[in-house]
């Protein structure tokens, strides 16, 4: 029986945290970026595990060496999960009574994001709109990957917040 694979949970204080009036304020709003985070191949193996996506260029690091990128890579759907921690690390909205991750605007996975990679998270709240009892904002989020020019993934996260 093989050992059970584990990944440890980040536990990370919001760096910015603002009540519901300040939120509707911060439209155009840069705020920064994450710690790195390394995708080790527990990460991956749980994700296919989790995702029934087993394709080798994810799990077998054997083969994976004479793939295309020379190594087992991250799903893109692993990467783009890890927005959920990540927002979490930036940014919080106190005095509100439900949070929820509303959806996703346009999303692209621009680079493959190698195991032993370390990424991270840069966001900015491009919109912020009113809606019945709360507030919607839009933010343009960037998983960067450690050393790369080009991104693993952009996309436009949809986030909710009601009084």
């Amino acid at each position: 029986m093989t050992a059970p694979r584990t990944v440890e949970p980040r536990s990370i204080e919001p760096r910015l945290v603002v009540g519901f009036d300040k939120l509707l304020t911060m439209s155009g709003a840069d705020l920064g970026a994450t710690d790195w985070l390394e995708i080790t191949q527990d990460r991956v193996d749980l994700f296919a595990d989790a995702t029934d996506d087993h394709q080798w260029i994810h799990v077998d690091p054997e083969r994976a060496k004479d793939g295309p990128f020379g190594a087992p890579i991250a799903h893109g759907f692993l990467t783009l999960s890890l927005l959920i921690p990540f927002w979490g690390e930036l940014f919080d909205v106190e005095g509100v009574t439900t949070k929820v991750n509303y959806g996703l605007d346009r999303v692209r996975f621009t680079s493959p994001v190698k195991v032993g990679s370390k990424v991270r998270m840069a966001g900015r709240i491009a919109e912020v709109t009113e809606v019945k009892g709360g507030a919607q904002i839009k933010v343009n989020a960037t998983i960067e990957i450690e050393g790369q020019e080009r991104p693993a993934v952009v996309a436009e996260f949809l986030a909710r917040f009601y009084k």
